[in-house]
């Protein structure tokens, strides 16, 4: 990302996870925040339709691009998803890696002292996000945490542990929309970290396939979003064989590893709907536990 500015990405994450709130019935995400932290608090967030995306910078594509919506909005409910049976465990620590405007924190669903939750982010885009909710009157909760770190320049336990984290408890992890803009270094770094962590500890994360391995129609795709993320900045750096990346994990002390395609996010979250809404394109989602 470009310094002293918040990520663009996290921006276009934000609006794509909005325009899911409005456009697609039933929604594979419910996010009662998604709207309110980009602004729409008296139009959309009280009665969302779609004219309310009319309205936004991003009308015309979040409404073309349905796949790539559909997959963000599916990666945020499978990490929740997986996140709650995690505390049905007794897992009681939360750490968003890459948080940007991720809203769990602001409603959260556990009592005082049943989750606690660690964002983790770079500071430039924390210090946007902290104006966001204020702005919104989105009130930040005590049992939230800011967690500043700049992946490359520092390591995310020092991050974490500056700031409170308990490095004996088993503790999640998700950390979506962000190993494709890391160094290969930093992205192990991150995952051997985890994998460190006491037993029942997990991670849930997504990864872009290596361009290599992509068909001809998904190589087009892949270039033409490549292209889109280079000029806002922040250009895509590492991709993984999902094959190779099951071994490392393994190899890193991960037991569980599941590996999560488009078929088997279609079959979780899109199996049986009429409006065509479903995954497609060259990213998976990876569910590793200690």
């Amino acid at each position: 990302m470009k310094k002293d500015c918040p990520s663009t990405t996290a921006l276009r994450v934000a609006w794509h996870r909005a325009a899911h709130q409005v456009l697609d019935d039933p929604r594979v995400f419910h996010d009662p925040l998604a709207l309110l932290i980009l602004g729409e608090n008296d139009r959309g967030a009280s009665q969302p339709d779609s004219k309310w995306l009319d309205r936004t910078e991003l009308a015309k594509e979040a409404k073309k691009a349905g796949s790539l919506r559909a997959f963000l909005a599916a990666r945020s409910r499978y990490a929740e998803d997986e996140l709650h049976a995690a505390v049905k465990r007794g897992v009681r620590q939360y750490v968003v890696l890459g948080a940007g405007l991720d809203t769990f924190a602001y409603r959260n669903p556990y009592p005082e002292g049943g989750l606690r939750v660690f964002e983790v982010d770079h500071p430039d885009t924390q210090i946007w996000k902290s104006a966001c909710l204020e702005e919104a009157g989105i009130l930040v909760p005590r049992t939230l945490t800011f967690s500043p770190v700049d992946f490359e320049n520092s390591t995310l336990e020092e991050g974490l542990l500056d700031t409170g984290f308990d490095r004996t408890a088993s503790t999640f992890f998700s950390w979506l929309g962000v190993t494709q803009y890391l160094s290969i270094s930093a992205v192990h770094d991150t995952l051997r970290f985890v994998s460190s962590m006491p037993a029942g500890s997990a991670i849930v994360f997504d990864y872009t396939i290596s361009p290599s391995l992509l068909g001809p129609a998904q190589r087009q795709a892949f270039d033409s979003l490549a292209r889109r993320v280079a000029m806002a900045g922040e250009p895509f750096e590492t991709f993984f064989d999902p094959d190779l990346l099951k071994t490392t994990l393994r190899d890193m002390g991960f037991g569980l590893v599941d590996d999560l395609d488009t078929g088997k996010i279609n079959d979780l979250y899109f199996r049986g709907r009429t409006d065509g809404l479903s995954v497609r394109g060259f990213t998976h989602v990876m569910n590793a536990r200690v």
